[in-house]
């Protein structure tokens, strides 16, 4: 199926051969799986300013439904629960105080009521958004979509419309992307041995991750946020290039985040909790193509689209009020490996032991497999969370392989949030946030073949689309540790972050072995949000000291003792501010 735009010309793909029949059974299948009162499937894009979080804090605080798990978005008009008040109904702040707070009405959350409305047709504009980024020394880039690791200034622009006929939906919300791209250091413009260029250039053959992207400056445009869907009661399932988000985690998510443009995919997805006897369930189920950059780093790797196949899922126990347990796992393919068979599509629903698969051998055509488990553990009541992912980027042989290294391509993410009351009549509270991010793998690679998680050795291009990161934005080898501290009262917020970002640990042990020179990012930032009138408003302002920039530091003479010599340090300053405009 192929759309066509002024700015954007991308083709959508399906990957099955649909017949009348196979067509018709996939209808009613989605409709037998369906309540039977139709709902809308308009989302909250993952990344939009202030709406994201302002829905988890007001879940902290008690104000909203705590069977909605989080683990999956982007999130859904009607998810919210009746007992959030109307004084904390998102469309409330958004309108002239003055007047009596009408009745919550129907419409997206956070925004004015749609344009046109009846029984069964509705039209509504979704929110200009404007996101600005500067960087003055050298690239920094975490969680912001479609933007690309740039020098100089970038923006993003975002805007369109939201339209519902009876269980048909569509949003048309594409992405418009403006980088200066300025010239900076990379890794092989400074002091490298050939040894060192060479463990580079190792790492680079197994990821498709380029340091820059071509032009100066920098232009694109996406279908963005945009999604065509059939809903039914809690189920929607359709056509789609929104970001996805899958896991507990606020900084950083296993498998899927939007430190990457999203990508065209079909889904079959909740809106809301599922309630049963046992419980409630949330999930979604994504067929997609992955692309290359385009860039010196896909070069000489395979010229074909990846097929990427993934599922999030998350249970929370009747008996135990809020506590999630959930698990994601994601495959990819290259598109000329795909076989006819159902589980060629849907390789998520294979064994996870590899010698019940391929006995003594291995997969006959390339295949690359990631799959996490994790927990989220809400408290409303002391208005505290916790939250652990902990992912594997391979098969266990067997499960004796398991039992004697369960760490073997391991990954993790451990958080812990916590609200404390500052006044109960104007409702402002502190709010602090601790999580750390392992990515870099330990002693088990030694003897094994696996160095960096999101690699592959045969799916050349690795975890990426369009050069950039699906998983977490720290990249393969990476850790991090982010502590914020804030104030906040309804959609304001004002408060510092501290975060410390080790870049690539396993190039460092395989490149050099000098202990002087880990790349460690020590970044303070402030922060604020705010809402007036249509406006929403976001910022954060970031100083970042670079230690050891690119792996570079300072050389002493061999005979001497002295360890920690001042290296060659960078500061990079980045600016970020996002304006929301509601309609």
């Amino acid at each position: 199926m192929t759309f066509c735009h002024p700015l954007i010309n991308i083709t959508l793909f399906f990957p099955y051969k649909l017949t009348h029949t196979s067509l018709h059974k996939f209808i009613l299948l989605i409709a037998s799986l369906a309540l039977s009162s139709l709902a809308i499937a308009q989302s909250i894009p993952v990344g939009t300013p202030i709406m994201e979080d302002y829905y988890r804090r007001q879940q902290l605080l008690g104000n909203l439904d705590s069977t909605i798990s989080f683990v999956s978005r982007p999130l859904f008009q009607g998810f919210e629960s009746n007992n959030i008040s109307k004084g904390q109904n998102p469309s409330t702040p958004l309108r002239d105080r003055s007047t009596p707070v009408p009745e919550p009405v129907e419409g997206p959350a956070g925004r004015r009521p749609p344009i046109f409305s009846s029984s069964q047709f509705s039209f509504s504009l979704l929110p200009f958004t404007w996101k600005q980024q500067y960087n003055t020394d050298h690239p920094y880039s975490l969680n912001d979509g479609g933007m690309i690791p740039a020098k100089g200034f970038q923006t993003l622009i975002s805007a369109g419309f939201f339209a519902k006929l009876g269980p048909l939906s569509i949003q048309l919300q594409p992405e418009l992307v403006w980088a200066e791209n300025r010239p900076f250091e990379t890794f092989v413009s400074g002091q490298k041995t050939a040894g060192q260029l060479a463990a580079f250039n190792n790492f680079n053959s197994v990821i498709d991750l380029p340091e820059s992207f071509p032009g100066q400056p920098y232009k694109k445009a996406f279908w963005g946020q945009s999604s065509v869907r059939l809903t039914f009661g809690p189920i929607s399932a359709g056509i789609s290039t929104e970001n996805l988000w899958w896991g507990p985690g606020i900084r950083n998510a296993m498998l899927m985040t939007n430190s990457a443009a999203g990508f065209n995919h079909l889904t079959l997805n909740t809106i809301r909790p599922i309630r049963s006897y046992i419980g409630s369930f949330e999930g979604q189920i994504v067929s997609g193509k992955l692309e290359s950059s385009g860039t010196a780093s896909s070069a000489g790797k395979r010229d074909d689209w990846r097929y990427f196949n993934g599922i999030v899922f998350s249970y929370q126990p009747r008996w135990v009020p809020g506590l999630f347990l959930g698990a994601t796992r994601s495959f990819l393919k290259y598109h000329e490996d795909l076989g006819s068979g159902i589980i060629d599509y849907l390789p998520i629903f294979e064994g996870v032991l590899k010698k019940n698969l391929y006995g003594e051998g291995e997969s006959p055509k390339p295949d690359d497999q990631r799959i996490s488990a994790f927990i989220r553990w809400l408290l409303p009541k002391d208005h505290f969370e916790m939250y652990l992912e902990y992912g594997r980027e391979d098969h266990n042989y067997n499960m004796r392989d398991f039992l004697l290294e369960p760490d073997h391509t391991r990954a993790y993410i451990l958080g812990v949030r916590k609200l404390f009351e500052l006044d109960r009549t104007d409702k402002s509270y502190m709010s602090f946030n601790f999580e750390m991010t392992q990515m870099e793998q330990n002693k088990t690679n030694t003897n094994r073949a696996m160095n960096y998680f999101y690699s592959h050795g045969e799916i050349l291009q690795g975890y990426t689309n369009q050069g950039q990161m699906l998983g977490a934005g720290i990249g393969p080898g990476s850790n991090m540790q982010t502590a914020t501290v804030s104030w906040g009262k309804g959609f304001k917020s004002l408060g510092f972050q501290v975060e410390r970002y080790v870049h690539n640990n396993n190039l460092f042990y395989n490149a050099f072995s000098d202990i002087r020179t880990h790349w460690v990012d020590i970044n303070i930032a402030a922060l604020g949000e705010w809402d007036y009138k249509h406006f929403l408003l976001s910022t954060k302002l970031e100083l970042i000291r670079s230690l050891n920039y690119e792996y570079n530091y300072e050389q002493i003479p061999v005979e001497s003792t002295q360890f920690w010599t001042p290296g060659r340090d960078t500061y990079n300053f980045q600016a970020n501010l996002s304006i929301s405009y509601l309609f």
